[in-house]
C-alpha cells in the first residue's frame, strides 16, 4: 500500500521545509503551481509558503495538504475542521447524500475523497442504468463498401487487398466525447487512489466503463458542453469530471510529480453560502433577495454589489467579507465601495458583514449626510449610512449555522412580513 503522509493547515498559516513531512520537492511543485494561478493561492516565504484565503485539498507526490478555513484565530481549531465539507454541502457544491461526506468524520476522508468517491458513484450509477450510443463517422478498412469510399486512401491501402475498401461511414456506439471526459477523469482519479480504500471501487468502475479514445481535453472543450433531454443524467458526473480534470496538474515539476488540487476561494464560497441563507430565510416573505446584480459605472466597468435587499421602496446593500479587519474600523476603500453602491442603487443603508460574534454588532455609522455632502452633489437628498455587522458562523454546537439567515436580518433591522 503507497505510504501517505498528511498535513492539516488553516488558511493564512505559514508551512516551511521540514515541517510534518513537507520537503523541497513539494516546495517546488506548490511555487509551480501557484505561478500557474497567477500567484493568488500562497505567498512565498523563506523556505516555504504562506497560504491565502483558498481552503481545500492538494495532492502531490505521496503528501496530502489539507487548508481548511478559520474566520477567527482566537477560536478553537477542532471547531473548523469540518466547516469547509458543510459550507460546500449548503453552496451546492457536493451534493449533501454523498456517502463520503456523511461518513468523513469517522473515516477521516479529506475532500478529495469525498468527491473522488462521489464521482465514482455517479459513473457506476449511469453505467448500471445504461450508457446512451451517438452517430459518429469512422474512416477504416472494411470488407464491405459502405458510406463514402476515400479514393485515395483506398489505393494507397489496399492496392494488395482488393477485397478491402478504405470508407468514411457512421457507427453507433459508446465511443464518443461525454464518455471520453468521463474516462479521463477515471484515470486521474485511479492515479491518486491507488493504495486507498477507494482502489477497488476504481477498479470495478473501470472494468466496466466501455473503451473509449484517450483524447486531451481542454478547459474550452468542457465549457462547450452541452445536454440535452438524452444526456442530462449526466450532468452531475460531467461536472466532477470537469472539477477533476482541470484541477489536475501532470507533470507540474518536469516529471517528477503530478499534483492535483482542489482548492476554493472562502471569499466566493463565504458570499454564496449568505446569499443562499438569505434567500431560504425570506422565502415567502415580503423581502427580495439578490446576488451580483450589476450596473454599468464607466465605459467596460460595472459595480456589483454581493447581495441586494428590497422590502418595498427601502433597499439594503450587504457586502460580505471573509477576512476580518485589523482595526475596529472598515477602510476607506470599502467604505467608499458601499457609498457608491448606495448611490447608485438608491439604497439608504448598506453593510460589511464579516464573520464573528454577534455581541461585536455596536454599530457605528459611516457615511452619513455630514460626509456625504463632500462626496455628492448638493441635490441629494438620501442620508447614506454604512455599518459592519458581525454573525457567528457556528452554532452553539460548533456546527455550521444554519439559521444565519435570520440572525443577519435581525442586525439589518428589517422587519419580515408573510
Amino acid at each position: 500500500m503507497t505510504k501517505r503522509n498528511n498535513i492539516a493547515v488553516f488558511e493564512h498559516q505559514r508551512l516551511c521545509i521540514g515541517e510534518k513531512g513537507f520537503k523541497q520537492t513539494h516546495l517546488d511543485a506548490l511555487l509551480k503551481l501557484n505561478e500557474y494561478h497567477d500567484g493568488n493561492y500562497f505567498e512565498p516565504i523563506a523556505k516555504g509558503i504562506k497560504f491565502n484565503q483558498y481552503v481545500g485539498v492538494i495532492q502531490v507526490d505521496g503528501l496530502t495538504i489539507e487548508i481548511h478555513p478559520k474566520a477567527d484565530k482566537e477560536d478553537a481549531d477542532n471547531k473548523w475542521k469540518g466547516v469547509l465539507l458543510k459550507m460546500l454541502q449548503a453552496c451546492g457544491k457536493l451534493k449533501a447524500e454523498s456517502s463520503g461526506a456523511a461518513h468523513v468524520k469517522r473515516q477521516h476522508l479529506n475532500l478529495l475523497e469525498v468527491y473522488f468517491e462521489l464521482y465514482l458513484l455517479e459513473v457506476e450509477s449511469l453505467v448500471r442504468k445504461g450508457l446512451i450510443k451517438k452517430y459518429r463517422k469512422q474512416t477504416n478498412n472494411t470488407k464491405a463498401l459502405k458510406g463514402k469510399l476515400e479514393f485515395a486512401g483506398h489505393i494507397r491501402k489496399n492496392i494488395v487487398h482488393k477485397e478491402r475498401f478504405y470508407t468514411t461511414h457512421q457507427v453507433y456506439d459508446s465511443n464518443h466525447f461525454l464518455h471520453q471526459v468521463l474516462q479521463k477523469a477515471l484515470t486521474v482519479v485511479s492515479q491518486f487512489t491507488s493504495g486507498s480504500r477507494l482502489q477497488d471501487l476504481v477498479n470495478r468502475v473501470q472494468i466496466n466503463f466501455p473503451e473509449v479514445e484517450t483524447k486531451t481535453i481542454t478547459a474550452k472543450q468542457l465549457n462547450a458542453i452541452q445536454l440535452n433531454r438524452k444526456t442530462n443524467s449526466y450532468g452531475y458526473a460531467l461536472e466532477l469530471a470537469r472539477l477533476i480534470i482541470l484541477n489536475y496538474s501532470p507533470d507540474i515539476t518536469s516529471g517528477k510529480e503530478k499534483m492535483l488540487s482542489l482548492l476554493f476561494d472562502m471569499n466566493e464560497l463565504w458570499e454564496t453560502y449568505i446569499l443562499k441563507q438569505l434567500q431560504k430565510a425570506c422565502e415567502g416573505t415580503n423581502m427580495e433577495v439578490s446576488g451580483q446584480e450589476s450596473k454599468s459605472f464607466w465605459g467596460s466597468n460595472s459595480l456589483r454589489p454581493d447581495i441586494v435587499l428590497r422590502q418595498g421602496k427601502k433597499t439594503f446593500i450587504i457586502d460580505t467579507k471573509w477576512k476580518r479587519p485589523q482595526k475596529s474600523s472598515a477602510s476607506v476603500s470599502d467604505l467608499r465601495q458601499m457609498y457608491t453602491y448606495c448611490r447608485f442603487w438608491d439604497a439608504e443603508k448598506a453593510m460589511l458583514l464579516y464573520p464573528g460574534d454577534y455581541a461585536e454588532n455596536k454599530f457605528k455609522s459611516y457615511l452619513t449626510d455630514d460626509y456625504s455632502k463632500h462626496v455628492s452633489d448638493e441635490t441629494s437628498e438620501i442620508d447614506h449610512q454604512c455599518k459592519m455587522g458581525f454573525v457567528s458562523v457556528l452554532d452553539g454546537d460548533g456546527s455550521l449555522d444554519n439559521s444565519i439567515g435570520k440572525s443577519i436580518l435581525q442586525i439589518t433591522g428589517l422587519n419580515l412580513t408573510k
